[in-house]
C-alpha cells in the first residue's frame, strides 16, 4: 500500500542564491557617496543649533540645541526683504520661462518649418558653452537695454537694479527647450489628427491636449528654474546697486561677510533659512521631477 505524502504540509528548502558581488559593490560605494554628500548638509542643521564654541570645537551634536540662532541670523542679515526679492524674482522668471520654453519646444517637435534642424542643433550648441563666457555679452545687452529704456520712457523703466535685468536674461534657456521637445516628440500623432478633425490649430492643442499630458517635464523644468534663480547670486551683484532688488543669496554673502564674518553658528542658521524654500520646492515635486528626467530622453 503507498503511503500518500501530504504535499501541503511538506516544505521545499530551495538554496539561497548568493548575492553576487557586483552587487554589494555598487550598493556599498551608493552608500558611501550618500554619507559623503549628506553629511555636511546633516552637520550645517546641527550646527544651526550650537553655540560659537562648540562650532569651533567642531562638535557634530550640540550639547542644548539653540533654536534663536534662527531668529538672530534672520534679523541681523535682514532676510524678510531679501526673501521678498526672491520670490519675486523667482516667480517671474518661472512664468516667462514657461510662456517662452513651451511654444518654442513644441515648435521643434510638432511642426515643420524651414531650417528647423539647422535651429535645434544651434540651441543645443549653446549648451556647451560655461555661463561665464555668456556672462559680458548679457551685461552689454542689458547695459543697452537700459539705455534705450531711459530715452524711450524715463527712467522709471530703467533695467538695472531693476526686476528686468534680474529676470530677463533667464527666460529662455536651452536646456529647458530641449527637455520640453524630447517629451513633446514622444505624444502620438493620432492625437494631433484628431485634434484637427475637431477644428483645432496648434495652440488650442498645446495648451489643452499636449501641456496636461507633460506635467512632469513641465515640473522637472519649474525645478530647475527656481533652483537656479534662487541661488543665483553674481549676476545680481552685477546689475544691482542697492538692496531694493538683491535676492536672498546676495544677503546670505553679504551677512557671511561683514555681518557675521566669524559667527558660524549664525552663519550655518541662515544657510538652513536660504535652503528651506528649496527643499520644500522639491518634496512637492520629486515625483514629477524624477518622471519627467526618466521619460524626455527616450525619443529623438
Amino acid at each position: 500500500m503507498v503511503n500518500h505524502v501530504d504535499v501541503a504540509q511538506t516544505t521545499i528548502k530551495r538554496p539561497r542564491k548568493p548575492i553576487p558581488w557586483s552587487s554589494i559593490f555598487d550598493y556599498t560605494v551608493l552608500i558611501v557617496g550618500a554619507v559623503v554628500a549628506i553629511t555636511p548638509f546633516l552637520w550645517m542643521i546641527s550646527a544651526s543649533f550650537m553655540t560659537q564654541n562648540e562650532v569651533h570645537r567642531g562638535k557634530f551634536l550640540p550639547a542644548d540645541p539653540n533654536p534663536g540662532n534662527y531668529t538672530e541670523a534672520w534679523e541681523i542679515a535682514n532676510f524678510g526683504q531679501y526673501m521678498w526679492n526672491s520670490s519675486r524674482i523667482t516667480a517671474i522668471t518661472v512664468t516667462g520661462l514657461l510662456l517662452f520654453c513651451i511654444p518654442a519646444a513644441y515648435a521643434f517637435a510638432r511642426m515643420r518649418f524651414a531650417g528647423r534642424n539647422v535651429l535645434f542643433a544651434t540651441l543645443l550648441a549653446t549648451l556647451m558653452i560655461p555661463g561665464s563666457v555668456t556672462l559680458v555679452p548679457n551685461f552689454l545687452t542689458v547695459v543697452w537695454l537700459d539705455r534705450f529704456s531711459k530715452a524711450m520712457f524715463g527712467d522709471n523703466w530703467a533695467w538695472f537694479d531693476n526686476w528686468p535685468a534680474l529676470t530677463v536674461p533667464f527666460m529662455a534657456s536651452a536646456f529647458s527647450i530641449f527637455l520640453l521637445r524630447q517629451f513633446f516628440a514622444q505624444i502620438p500623432d493620432d492625437l494631433w489628427e484628431a485634434a484637427q478633425l475637431d477644428g483645432a490649430g496648434h495652440m488650442r492643442f498645446l495648451v489643452f491636449i499636449m501641456l496636461p499630458l507633460s506635467r512632469a517635464p513641465v515640473m522637472t523644468v519649474i525645478t530647475f528654474a527656481f533652483i537656479g534663480s534662487w541661488n543665483s547670486l553674481l549676476w545680481p551683484l552685477l546689475v544691482t546697486q542697492t538692496n531694493d532688488w538683491r535676492p536672498v543669496a546676495a544677503g546670505l554673502s553679504n551677512f557671511v561677510s561683514s555681518e557675521a564674518p566669524s559667527d558660524f553658528h549664525l552663519q550655518m542658521a541662515a544657510s538652513v533659512i536660504m535652503v528651506i524654500p528649496i527643499l520644500i520646492m522639491y518634496f512637492f515635486t520629486q515625483k514629477q521631477f524624477t518622471e519627467g528626467i526618466a521619460s524626455s530622453g527616450m525619443k529623438g
